[in-house]
């Protein structure tokens, strides 16, 4: 035998430290018991196909002793035991290689990942022939650390001859890890339930060749219960029916698909089933036997959580084409699709019966089938026919995008918003585009009012009607969010009752530009300049960890000279947060300082100038910043603070607005100096002249 007795089973392929970390704890408890079972039906399987008269049994024990916390139990043990053809030598070499993809009942070695995870150790006893002898396996997996030693998680006990001629396995799951409740509650019942949820596609599709399921449930080595699984716990074929589809070819390279007079029948076997036992309505493949759990079709008349009168539906497509596309790896069929066919004939057949082909034909027939299902399609038209005139969705988009049955509500919106923000986008660019020709626009020349309707014209012409809607929609969340800025400065939101007016200010920095972001695009900056949104830029960002394209743009290093004067005061200047950087160009930064409502916004005057004093002179010298913009916004401005606390500022009266015509930037360390323009404005201003903009805009979209 391959593998010798009393020996730890390591591989130098990989360190399974690294496996178990990767492969985490799986959330469902008993998906190292659905592991094992799983192992039994297929080794069964395998036995069956090779002996007749064969009949295959499983047997599912539960050991739990008494605690004294009420109904909860201790886990001793669970074992599964099966009469299949045992752990040979072949079944127990894929066991041991780690993602094993070829077919046999040992799955991928992940699920002995599963079983360290969550017991001390597991088991295993297998009965198996081999050139007409009988051999005794037995081994345990478990992640202990004398195991781990060793780089293994087997350790191979014995392979010996044994008198014993019945073949099969027995797996033994022993102490738990951690406490669970599942395995501290599990009774017979419970087990029962759980397994014919996990396998209600495998028991529907092989009723006939079902194993004997014994599950037996002990207390302190007492039986207190006992159950089988039978084929009278078992769904029946609710109806059954055929489907006839068309192959498909290329007459030749670069020709089209074109349908053939070809055609290949497929089975459906409809399964109606309680909602309780059948979690999701499902489509599945079936593969000599074997129901394809990753099937790459689905249902287009019902989604997974739609009931009728209490049942769920499962329906299995089966057929000689599906078999004679099954592979060697597990769960895969070679059925390609449109694209993939057209895209790699060399890999396929001449002719192939297309995957979009047979989800369109079963889903069709499955409305025949059942016309009670379809009235619950076209429930679901209804609701997104509602949705799209609720939030003015049109039909144009529509047909742009891909809607699943499965989507939500706010799956669909989603998908909506994105294809028309990719419009919105076209509709920018178009825009940007007349813009540019404007620099060639002379105002004063007799016919620049007929040049500039012919622009407009333009404009006009290269947005598609379609793209009304878009707009509307932009326009409108402009709206909402207009209405929710006054809301904040009235302090109307319910989350403004703890009266703080730090909180005021972070409701209105979000609302602007979302704190830690450095995405101007999908912020609301537009409210205070419309060009802000097309800056790069970021919010309340650190100084030292500033970044404009990936780069850092402050300094790593600094001369002994600079880091003692960015630490001098017992400060870290390094670690300022201006609330808003924009970078519109090269060379040039806006800053912007936002104040909560009822601060005096005059006592923070300088603070832009010094936020630019340590960008002008403290970045990487590739980020030369010699032009700042700075703009200090709140409320709380009165008139005489302002101009009583720095001079240079002037009130511009009709504008209601304080602005700073340039000042320097004093330049240290040998570089030249910059210079900043700065504003001071009300929030209340900006918000006045952001409505006005907005209804300009909805009134023009309204002509």
């Amino acid at each position: 035998m391959q593998y010798p007795d009393n020996t730890f089973i390591s591989t130098k392929d990989l360190m399974f430290t690294g496996v178990l970390n990767d492969i985490k704890k799986s959330q469902r408890a008993l998906q190292p018991v659905f592991e094992a079972l799983t192992n039994a039906f297929e080794a069964i399987k395998i036995k069956a196909n090779s002996e007749n008269d064969y009949k295959g049994e499983i047997t599912i024990t539960i050991n739990l002793s008494d605690t004294t916390a009420g109904d909860f139990k201790e886990f001793k043990s669970l074992s599964i035991q099966d009469n299949g053809v045992g752990f040979n030598e072949i079944e127990f070499n894929r066991f041991n290689v780690f993602k094993d993809f070829t077919k046999g009942y040992k799955n991928l070695g992940s699920g002995r990942i599963q079983y360290v995870h969550y017991f001390d150790n597991t088991e295993f006893k297998s009965i198996f022939l081999d050139n007409g002898k009988y051999y005794e396996r037995s081994f345990i997996v478990s992640k202990d650390s004398k195991y781990l030693d060793k780089n293994a998680i087997v350790f191979h006990k014995h392979c010996k001859i044994t008198d014993i001629q019945k073949t099969g396995t027995k797996v033994t799951f022993n102490s738990l890890l951690e406490n669970s409740y599942i395995y501290s509650t599990l009774t017979e019942e419970k087990l029962k339930e759980f397994i014919l949820e996990r396998y209600i596609h495998y028991f529907c599709y092989n009723t006939t060749s079902l194993p004997d399921i014994k599950i037996k449930y002990y207390e302190q080595g007492e039986l207190k219960g006992d159950t089988n699984i039978t084929k009278s716990d078992i769904p029946t074929v609710d109806k059954k029916d055929t489907v006839s589809i068309q192959y498909s070819k290329i007459p030749d390279i670069g020709s089209k698909l074109e349908k053939i007079d070809k055609r290949e029948d497929f089975t459906i076997d409809a399964f109606k089933i309680s909602k309780d036992l059948l979690k999701a309505n499902d489509l599945k493949f079936v593969s000599k036997g074997e129901v394809i759990e990753d099937t790459n079709i689905s249902l287009s008349s019902l989604a997974n959580n739609d009931e009728v009168e209490g049942y769920k539906y499962l329906f299995l497509v089966s057929g000689n084409y599906i078999d004679s596309r099954d592979t060697n790896l597990r769960g895969v069929l070679n059925i390609p699709s449109k694209d993939t066919f057209a895209k790699n004939t060399n890999i396929f057949y001449n002719e192939e019966v297309l995957l979009e082909d047979i989800e369109q034909s079963v889903n069709e027939k499955i409305s025949t089938m059942y016309p009670e299902i379809e009235e619950v399609k076209k429930n679901h038209i209804e609701q997104l026919e509602k949705l799209k005139k609720m939030f003015l969705l049109d039909d144009e988009t529509a047909k742009d995008i891909k809607i699943s049955i499965n989507d939500s509500e706010s799956k669909i919106l989603e998908k909506f918003y994105e294809a028309e923000a990719k419009k919105t986008a076209n509709i920018d660019a178009s825009i940007k585009s007349s813009i540019d020709k404007l620099d060639s626009l002379d105002t004063t020349s007799e016919d620049y009012q007929e040049l500039l309707k012919a622009e407009v014209e333009k404009l006009v012409s290269a947005i598609p009607l379609q793209n009304k809607t878009s707009l509307t929609h932009y326009v409108a969340r402009r709206k909402l969010v207009l209405d929710l800025f006054q809301k904040i400065l009235d302090k109307k939101l319910i989350v403004q009752n703890n009266d703080s007016s730090a909180y005021d200010e972070a409701l209105i920095h979000n609302l602007l530009f979302q704190q830690q972001s450095k995405d101007p695009e999908t912020s609301d900056l537009w409210i205070i300049n419309e060009d802000f949104i097309y800056f790069k830029g970021s919010s309340e960002k650190q100084l030292s960890k500033l970044e404009i394209d990936g780069k850092r743009v402050f300094k790593n290093e600094f001369t002994t000279e600079e880091e003692n004067y960015l630490r001098s005061l017992g400060e870290n200047r390094k670690i300022k947060r201006p609330d808003v950087l924009l970078f519109p160009e090269e060379g040039k930064c806006i800053i912007l300082e936002l104040k909560a409502p009822d601060v005096n916004v005059s006592e923070h005057l300088t603070q832009i100038d010094f936020y630019a004093f340590l960008i002008r002179n403290f970045t990487e010298e590739e980020f030369q910043i010699t032009t700042f913009y700075g703009y200090l916004i709140g409320e709380g401005i009165e008139a005489n603070d302002v101009l009583g606390r720095v001079s240079r500022y002037e009130h511009s009266y009709h504008l209601d607005y304080f602005f700073r015509p340039s000042e320097n930037v004093h330049g240290v360390g040998g570089r030249e100096k910059g210079s900043i323009y700065s504003e001071v404005i009300k929030y209340s201003t900006l918000l006045e002249r952001a409505r006005i903009r907005n209804r300009i805009f909805i009134e023009k979209l309204n002509n």
